[in-house]
Parts: C-alpha cells; sequence; structure tokens
C-alpha cells in the first residue's frame, strides 16, 4: 500500500538543498571527463587533393592519409652536460686532441693533466700500422704522446709547455666543467671498415682460392711494427 504524496510535500523536496556530496560527485565526473577530452587523441589528415586538416575523428576516407598527434606534455628530456658559455668559446676557436697509445706513460700524465684542469678534449689511439701512418702525416714524427690545441702541434709531454699553450689558447686554470660532465671515449686515428660476410650461397658459388705453399724463410715481425717511440 502506497501513501500519496500531496502538492506541498512535493514543493518541499524541490526546494531543498542539493546534498553537498552530490555536487562533488557531479563536479569530479566533471573534471574526469574534461581530462579525458584534453587527452583525446588528435589526427592529422592528408586527403587526396593533398590538403591538411586536423580532427579529433579519423578521416573516413581510405585514400586520405592519417597520422596520429600526440597533444599531451612530453616530459623534459634530462639536458646533457652544457659546457659554460666563456668555455665553448674556447673550445670552439682550440679544440685540444690528444693522441696516445696503450701501456704509455706520458701519455697517461697528459691525459691526467687535461682532466684535472678540466679541459674537454678528444682523444685518438695509436694501435695499427694504419694509425701510426696516420700519425707520421700529421706530426712528422711517431712519437707519442701528441697533442693539439687548434692548428698548434705540440709534440711529446712536458707539463709546463702543455700548461703555456691551455694558458694562451685561454682555457682556465681550474676546472669549470659540469658536474655531469663526462670524457667522451677514445677513438681509434683511422677507423676500419669490417668486411662484409659473404652469405651462404654467395661461398658456394665462389670458386675456391689456391692454398698457397708455406713461406719458411720469412722473418718474424718485430714487436712494434708501428715504429712507436714514447
Amino acid at each position: 500500500m502506497q501513501t500519496p504524496v500531496s502538492a506541498d510535500h512535493m514543493a518541499g523536496l524541490n526546494a531543498s538543498p542539493v546534498p553537498r556530496w552530490l555536487l562533488a560527485w557531479v563536479c569530479g565526473c566533471i573534471v574526469l571527463g574534461s581530462g579525458q577530452l584534453q587527452a583525446q587523441t588528435i589526427y592529422r589528415i592528408v586527403g587526396p587533393d593533398g590538403q591538411v586538416t586536423f580532427s579529433d575523428m579519423p578521416g573516413a576516407s581510405s585514400a586520405s592519409k592519417l597520422s596520429p598527434l600526440d597533444n599531451t606534455t612530453a616530459a623534459a628530456a634530462p639536458l646533457g652536460a652544457v659546457l659554460p658559455f666563456e668555455l665553448r668559446q674556447v673550445v670552439g676557436k682550440y679544440p685540444v686532441t690528444l693522441y696516445t697509445s696503450s701501456n704509455c706513460a706520458p701519455c697517461d700524465s697528459g691525459r691526467s693533466l687535461l682532466t684535472s684542469r678540466g679541459v674537454p678534449f678528444a682523444e685518438k689511439t695509436i694501435n695499427s700500422a694504419q694509425d701510426a701512418e696516420a700519425l707520421q702525416k700529421l706530426s712528422g714524427s711517431n712519437s707519442l704522446p701528441f697533442l693539439t690545441v687548434g692548428a698548434q702541434h705540440v709534440a711529446g709531454f712536458s707539463a709546463s709547455e702543455w700548461t703555456q699553450y691551455l694558458n694562451a689558447a685561454g682555457y682556465p686554470e681550474n676546472s669549470r666543467l659540469p658536474a655531469n660532465y663526462r670524457t667522451p671515449p677514445a677513438t681509434p686515428m683511422v677507423t676500419t671498415e669490417k668486411p662484409s660476410v659473404p652469405s651462404p650461397a654467395a661461398s658456394a658459388a665462389a670458386p675456391a682460392a689456391p692454398t698457397l705453399p708455406p713461406v719458411t724463410d720469412r722473418k718474424a715481425s718485430p714487436a712494434n711494427p708501428a715504429g712507436i717511440q714514447f
């Protein structure tokens, strides 16, 4: 059995204030809805005639070129080490390159001087005959370490001489490198390309190379074929 509701009672219900929890729920739905709208995908549509349009709905024509665009704000990528302005100016005018080899104590001393002073430098290693030939053409000798400060060549290591050249170039006496700066890894002076590996089918089709007889009177190669001097 249902009790009839009077018109006056209905008017009182209509005039009663809306509960706060209901208002909060409605506002939350609106905020969530607006966030979904902001995060929706935007499409870049190129029509058959080349006309470009942007829409939140994919193009209906199959002839149109469709590219989704991310309209959300991307997170800031971590920045690499940025040199101070004055140091960048010096590096741009007088770049420093250090030429070294393995088992070279003077090379280690030169590297330590540059690192402790905070001089950005590139390092080239001389470990092959090709590297030694390139070094000979560049420096006129095969002694290491070898330093270039701009167009100036400095053969051998001398802390006082290197310091004078670095001071003349304008490098600061104390390190001003950022804390996250890392010296680039050393690379060979001459980069040799790796030979391509032939496919099994090509190897089977190619005729076998004739085998040469062993050479018994050939002298053993010296321990230092490049003749590097320290």
